[in-house]
């Protein structure tokens, strides 16, 4: 390789570590605020969890039209990428979820309620149903954000449209660690909801809390009624549910982004450094050459 060429590979490699510098810049900060939201966040979340799991054992709970399977053969998918990649793994593991999911069975019996383009773009080309596209949502979710989403899900499940509903979405574990779940929406089902609680992990809590441990024992007196109040506290639960999805998503994107950045700044300075010294051997070689060459002349002309 000619020397022009080692120097202007150099020239673009450094080029490139600059640009993906500034990306993990900008990544560390939206990681901190995204991880802080799904910190502070989770114990809300696993309170209202608990009421569902509490209220969903229940006779009255276990008897609910949320509570109960549809007899349609379709399921919906919602399923929570991002909207933007150079993220590492995080939309592929979702979406490899995905795939093992629709291989239970044929892909036209599911449907697929996408949040974020890189679900949009798998199902365009997986043949998958959309029923709704949600993108570009901002990372300072509120509840208020998933209140389309949610009225979709229980309308659809509620007609009878939907046997089941699934969320796929990407469990924020540390900045290095995350994890693809993929968790049962409706009908309302008390497993579903402990494995829920049991990943939830607050800050400074020890890993042995198990989900029985979370769930309790609570009896709770209802008024006016088990059926009014349960018609209105489960499609907030499942609202709950979505949300608590989103923002665990929004966690695991920005810290996966951050280090994909990382790695690939440092990357960069390695490959600038070996791209420095294969320069430095090849214009010595050439300076060696060339000397050789004066020194050969010098010699003819005696």
């Amino acid at each position: 390789m000619a020397l022009k060429q080692i120097k202007n590979k150099i020239v673009s490699t450094l080029k490139t570590g600059k640009v993906t510098k500034a990306m993990e810049s900008v990544s560390a900060v939206k990681m901190r605020k995204s991880q802080a939201k799904a910190i502070v966040g989770r114990p809300y979340v696993r309170s209202a969890l608990h009421i569902l799991g509490q209220l969903a054992a229940s006779q009255e709970g276990l008897t609910h039209p949320l509570a109960q399977s549809r007899g349609g053969n379709k399921r919906l998918l919602v399923i929570v990428t991002s909207d933007k990649g150079l993220a590492g793994s995080v939309n592929s593991s979702v979406l490899k979820c995905v795939t093992q999911a629709l291989a239970t069975a044929d892909v036209s019996s599911y449907d697929a309620v996408c949040i974020g383009r890189k679900a949009v773009e798998f199902c365009k080309r997986n043949n998958v149903p959309v029923v709704h596209a949600f993108t570009n949502i901002s990372d300072d979710v509120a509840l208020a954000d998933v209140d389309e989403i949610t009225e979709l899900v229980l309308k659809g499940f509620a007609l009878g449209e939907y046997n089941h509903v699934h969320v796929i979405y990407q469990n924020f574990i540390s900045t290095f660690e995350q994890e693809p779940v993929k968790r049962q929406l409706l009908p309302l089902n008390i497993g579903e909801i402990e494995e829920i609680m049991s990943g939830i992990r607050l800050k400074n809590e020890p890993a042995e809390v198990t989900s029985t441990q979370l769930a309790g024992t609570t009896t709770y007196t209802v008024e006016p009624s088990p059926a009014a109040v349960l018609d209105t506290l489960i499609p907030q639960l499942v609202q709950v549910m979505i949300y608590h999805a989103l923002i665990e998503s929004k966690a695991s994107e920005h810290s996966a982004r951050m280090v994909a950045m990382k790695n690939a700044t440092d990357k960069s300075k390695e490959v600038a450094k070996a791209l420095t010294l294969k320069f430095n051997k090849a214009r010595q070689a050439a300076i060696t050459a060339e000397v050789s060459e004066i020194s050969g002349g010098i010699e003819a002309m005696k």
